[in-house]
């Protein structure tokens, strides 16, 4: 296979001022990553001395290739570093969680709260048999309990397998036999867009056959009218911690324990129970989320993404209360009651920090200036990305238009299986829009051929992670042959399957999956650089293109796209669409059909599947499509 992709590269790149860099955490971040690379196992020794060990490690790192172990003997509890550790400083009455109801209903914890509530849920849960090692499955909406109940989970040693609110039954049936679940914990309902969307049936569904289940835990929200709880099985979430003693010492975990399983999404195949572990996740999630983020004490930290998705894992729930942050929830969708709650939150919140989704970026791009325009967003001071890539005009609009040209972003890759990021632009650093950046401190980072070889900038290629990290999956539950792939895939690297090409500055373009390629007439085609030039066009805020077969060319490509607000579907605006590509990328790129669509089918965590389109095209079976948004 031929990676020349023969990709355009911009020069085009923006400067933070000065102060960022000079007030950051990491400083200059050349310094920093020769520091990390002159000894690697002293630098993670030094980040993980910043939390607390019950026992300390005698070794950093013990690599057996493709197994790793981290902090080997150390003996600890994230909770302990996310709560007991700021109950002994000036964070004990500070503002750890903020939580905000689709009725602007508002819920705020400080980290004492938090604590005490944490242990209460924990003493519940014990009170139920629940003990170290047993599988917790959590499936809620996004409510305080939610997080509770993880950290509850984590601070007695139950592995929780937090399943996104958002599953139908099956999914949710095969999450839970798969993880071998003890307990459910979950809610009535969730409500979504002024509704009220019923989940206990749904649990009731999926518990069918599920024999590991002995208990369901049932949050109930409706009090004017409050679902039946069948006493056999089911205990009321707030009847379980009614008289559970506000005081439940953290379990002692070894640092390789397992912490929790998390379900990848299955948009590349069949779901795998991604096992991350105590110590070495710990340290990443703390790390990164101190660095990448530059956070203060002062900041108010907002994460959009659901604690189902390890984004809510690593960046919403573990990294920023292992920091001390106040961190910002909601239940809202960012369009509901209107286009301006999320930018009303950042006003009346004093959001520093914001984390989004690049969906989210582009629902708003197409909607227009007008709404975020309508509030005050000075108190921003860094913005970040997550999901998938970052196209460049979603870059350029969400730094001019929400961070008016002087909010670094970070536009983060990284994955399920990394727990913690891998490669970004860090603070104080020149940004290239469309680029994720390089390799943060800690990580060593390239894009090679199939053979594991390094390519020259301009090049396409795989991105690899060639040295292990402390916070990497340490296997997939039950299923070791699967995590093997990864180290084997390509000869002495982790091979994260995207592909990707540097510029000649070092920064890491992600093009989009490995299977996200279209061979046209023997070139290969990456469909995010195709849909990133379809969406710089003015009329058009989403697009995805696939491959069609053809029998001269091999395949064809075929876009879908949806308009921004205000314009119309026209021969005359596809006849311009084709020509932009053409300028953009050339005539080898150039879509043989456009159709326009209101909508495209995504993963529930923002991902376009384009397998399901590409099914649909060719009246084929789209596979699973469990995680597939409404």
């Amino acid at each position: 296979m031929a990676e020349d992709f023969d990709v355009r590269l911009t020069e085009k790149h923006y400067m933070p001022d000065p102060s960022y860099k000079q007030n950051s955490w990491v400083g200059d971040y050349a310094t920093a990553y020769q520091d990390f690379l002159k000894d690697p196992e002293r630098f993670w020794d030094t980040i993980a001395q910043e939390l607390h060990w019950f026992s300390p490690y005698r070794k950093v790192k013990e690599w057996n290739y493709p197994y790793a172990r981290w902090f080997i003997d150390g003996k600890t509890n994230i909770t302990y570093n996310c709560l007991d550790r700021h109950m002994q400083n000036s964070r004990r009455n500070k503002v750890a969680l903020i939580w905000r109801g689709e009725d602007d209903t508002e819920r705020i914890y400080t980290y004492r709260q938090l604590y005490r509530e944490v242990m209460r849920v924990a003493n519940g849960l014990k009170k139920l048999g629940v003990g170290k090692g047993d599988r917790v499955c959590i499936y809620m909406p996004m409510v305080p309990e939610q997080i509770v109940s993880m950290l509850a989970c984590a601070r007695i040693g139950a592995v929780h397998s937090v399943v996104f609110g958002g599953f139908g039954a099956a999914a949710l049936n095969s999450r839970i036999t798969g993880a071998g679940a003890k307990v459910v914990i979950t809610a009535d309902v969730t409500f979504r867009r002024g509704k009220s969307i019923p989940l206990k049936h749904i649990i009731e569904e999926a518990i069918i056959n599920a024999e590991t289940v002995e208990h369901i835990v049932v949050l109930r929200r409706e009090q004017h009218q409050p679902v039946e709880i069948h006493r056999e099985m089911e205990v009321d979430f707030y009847d379980m911690i009614r008289g559970a003693g506000a005081d439940c010492e953290s379990e002692v975990m070894d640092a390789e324990d397992p912490l929790f399983i998390l379900y990848t999404s299955g948009s590349t195949g069949a779901p795998k129970g991604i096992v991350h572990t105590c110590g070495g996740y710990m340290v990443g999630t703390y790390y990164t989320t101190k660095n990448v983020f530059d956070i203060k004490d002062t900041d108010v930290y907002w994460c959009t993404a659901d604690p189902g998705w390890i984004t809510g894992h690593s960046y919403v729930v573990y990294g920023p209360l292992s920091v001390g942050a106040t961190i910002i929830m909601t239940e809202s969708t960012p369009d509901f009651p209107d286009p301006g709650v999320y930018w009303r939150m950042v006003e009346e919140f004093g959001v520093t920090i914001l984390y989004t989704a690049p969906t989210a970026i582009r629902m708003f791009m197409k909607l227009g200036e007008e709404w975020p325009g309508k509030y005050n967003l000075s108190t921003l001071r860094i913005l970040g990305s997550v999901g998938e890539p970052l196209n460049p005009e979603a870059f350029e609009w969400y730094y001019r238009v929400i961070g008016k040209g002087r909010c670094p972003v970070v536009d983060t890759w990284w994955q399920t299986e990394t727990g913690m990021h891998m490669v970004t632009t860090l603070i104080g650093e020149p940004m290239y829009p469309g680029f994720a950046g390089k390799a943060v401190p800690g990580v060593v980072a390239d894009v090679v051929d199939k053979d594991g070889n390094s390519v020259p900038p301009g090049t396409g290629g795989f991105l690899v992670i060639r040295e292990p990290w402390p916070s990497m999956l340490r296997t997939v539950y039950k299923d070791d042959d699967r995590y093997r792939k990864y180290w084997t895939t390509i000869p002495g690297c982790y091979a994260v399957g995207d592909l990707a090409v540097r510029n000649r500055e070092g920064y890491i373009m992600v093009l989009g999956r490995a299977d996200d390629l279209i061979v046209v007439a023997g070139h290969n085609i990456g469909t995010a650089e195709v849909e990133s030039a379809l969406v710089s066009h003015q009329a058009v805020a989403e697009a995805a293109v696939i491959g069609k077969p053809d029998p001269v060319k091999g395949n064809v490509i075929k876009a879908f796209v949806i308009l921004r607000v205000g314009h119309i579907p026209s021969e005359r605006l596809k006849n311009e669409l084709l020509y932009h590509v053409r300028i953009t990328l050339g005539p080898i790129a150039m879509p043989s059909e456009i159709e326009f669509v209101q909508s495209l089918p995504k993963t529930r965590s923002g991902k376009i599947m384009r397998r399901v389109l590409k099914a649909q095209e060719l009246g084929m079976d789209p596979g699973d499509i469990s995680t597939l948004e409404e």
